[in-house]
C-alpha cells in the first residue's frame, strides 16, 4: 500500500540508483588493489592509502556537507557530489603514481560525502514509508558491493585503470539522472548548526550505537581493504570472491536483516551480526587455505548485511528529531572510525599476514562489550528490549533521557 501511495517514486528511485553506483565505485577498487601495487611498485600499506584517503576525506566532509544543505538545498549538494565523484574517478584512471591516485581518491571521497550526507535525508523526506525507503537504500548499497568487485575484476584484467574510467562514466550518467529526476523536499528546513550535531552525542542511546558502529566499521574496512591482499589471487578470481562477499551482504540486507529485526528487534539483530562477524575474523586469522578463507569471507558479508540493514534505521531513530543532524553525526563516526583501518592493516601485514585480523578481532571484541553493557539503552530508545538484561523490561517504557540518567 505504501509503495502505491508514494508520489515521489521517480525521484526516490533516481537517488537510489545513484547510491548503487556510488557504492559500486568503492567496491570496484577491491580486485585491482594487488594489480595497482604491482604496476606502480608500492608496498601493501601504500596501496591501502587508496581506501584511507577516500574514507578520511569522506568522514571529514560529512559535517560541511550537512551544513551546506541548509544554504544551497539538497539537490544542489547531492548533484555536486555526484559530479565530483565522476570527474575524480576519470582523472584517477590517468594517475602516474600512488600520490596522484590517493589525492584523487580523496577528492572522490569528498564527492561521496556530499552525496551520502544528503541522500538518506532526501529519501526519507520524499517518502511516506520510512522503513521501505531505508530498506531500498540499504539494498542499493548491498547490490553495489556485489556488482562493484565483479566489474572491477573483469575490467581490471584489461588494465587497472579501466575500472576507474568506467566508474567515472557511470557517475556522469548518474549525474544526468539525478539532475533531471531528483526533487527538492517540499518542506524547507532551517539550516543545521554545528552545535546541533554536537548535541546528538549527548543522547546515551545514540552514543552507545556510535561506539558499536565505530568498532564495526573499522572491521568492515579491514575486511574490504586488506583481504584482497591477504588472498593473493589474480584479478578475476578476486573479483568473483568479493562478488560472493557482496552477494552475502545483499542477502543479509534483503532476505534476513529486516525479517530478523521484526522477530527479535533491530538492536538484537545487530548483536547477532557483530557476534557472527567476530567469529569470522577469528576464522580468517586462523584460516588453513584459500577455499576456507573465501567461504569465511562470504559468511562475513552475510553478517555485515544484517548489521547494515539495521544500523541506519537505528541511527535515525536514536539521533533526535532532525534526521539531518542524526545522519551527519552518525556518518562522522561511521566513516571516521573506518578511515584508519586499511592503512593500519597494511602496516600490520608487514609483520604477519594474520595480524590485521587479530587486531580487528580485538577492536570488535571491545564493540561487543559495549553492546552488552549498553544494548538495553539502545533498545529502550527504539521501543525494544534485550533478553540478557532484566532491567530492559523496565527500561522499555522509560524515556530515553531517564534511562541514560539511571545508568
Amino acid at each position: 500500500m505504501a509503495r502505491r501511495d508514494e508520489p515521489n517514486r521517480k525521484a526516490i528511485y533516481a537517488t537510489t540508483l545513484v547510491a548503487f553506483l556510488a557504492i559500486a565505485g568503492i567496491a570496484v577498487v577491491d580486485p585491482i588493489l594487488p594489480a595497482i601495487g604491482e604496476a606502480i611498485g608500492v608496498t601493501a600499506w601504500q596501496v591501502e592509502l587508496l581506501f584511507t584517503a577516500y574514507i578520511a576525506v569522506m568522514a571529514i566532509g560529512m559535517i560541511p556537507a550537512v551544513l551546506a544543505t541548509g544554504r544551497f538545498g539538497y539537490k544542489r549538494v547531492l548533484v555536486t557530489g555526484v559530479g565530483v565523484v565522476g570527474v575524480a574517478a576519470i582523472l584517477a584512471s590517468f594517475s602516474r603514481n600512488i600520490t596522484q591516485l590517493s589525492v584523487l581518491r580523496g577528492v572522490w571521497g569528498l564527492g561521496n560525502a556530499l552525496f551520502f550526507a544528503t541522500a538518506m535525508v532526501v529519501l526519507v523526506a520524499l517518502a511516506n514509508d520510512r522503513e521501505w525507503v531505508v530498506g531500498l537504500f540499504e539494498t542499493a548499497l548491498g547490490l553495489g558491493f556485489a556488482v562493484g568487485p565483479l566489474l572491477g575484476g573483469l575490467l581490471g584484467e584489461v588494465s587497472w585503470r579501466l575500472p576507474f574510467f568506467v566508474c567515472g562514466m557511470f557517475m556522469l550518467v548518474a549525474l544526468a539522472v539525478a539532475a533531471g529526476a531528483l526533487r527538492e523536499p517540499t518542506t524547507r528546513q532551517p539550516a543545521v548548526r554545528v552545535a546541533e550535531i554536537g548535541r546528538a552525542y549527548r543522547r546515551p542511546a545514540f552514543v552507545a550505537l556510535c561506539a558499536v558502529t565505530a568498532a564495526y566499521n573499522f572491521v568492515f574496512f579491514v575486511i574490504l581493504g586488506y583481504t584482497p591482499l591477504f588472498l593473493g589471487i589474480d584479478v578475476i578470481p578476486l573479483g568473483l570472491a568479493f562478488t560472493g562477499w557482496g552477494l552475502g551482504l545483499a542477502a543479509g540486507i534483503l532476505v534476513v536483516g529486516h525479517r530478523l529485526a521484526h522477530r527479535i528487534g533491530a538492536v538484537q539483530t545487530v548483536g547477532v551480526a557483530i557476534a557472527g562477524l567476530l567469529v569470522c575474523l577469528v576464522l580468517l586469522a586462523t584460516s588453513g587455505g584459500l577455499a576456507e578463507s573465501i567461504v569465511v569471507l562470504v559468511a562475513s558479508g552475510l553478517f555485515m548485511g544484517l548489521a547494515n540493514a539495521n544500523l541506519t534505521d537505528l541511527a535515525l531513530a536514536l539521533g533526535g528529531g532532525d534526521r539531518r543532524v542524526a545522519t551527519g553525526a552518525f556518518n562522522l563516526v561511521r566513516w571516521g572510525a573506518a578511515a584508519p583501518a586499511p592503512i593500519i592493516a597494511g602496516k600490520l601485514a608487514e609483520h604477519s599476514l594474520a595480524l590485521p585480523y587479530w587486531v580487528a578481532t580485538a577492536v570488535l571484541g571491545a564493540g561487543v562489550l559495549v553492546f552488552l553493557a549498553f544494548g538495553h539503552i539502545m533498545a529502550a530508545g527504539h521501543g525494544e528490549r534485550v533478553v540478557w538484561n532484566r532491567r530492559a523490561l523496565r527500561a522499555q517504557r522509560t524515556p530515553e533521557e531517564a534511562v541514560g540518567e539511571a545508568y
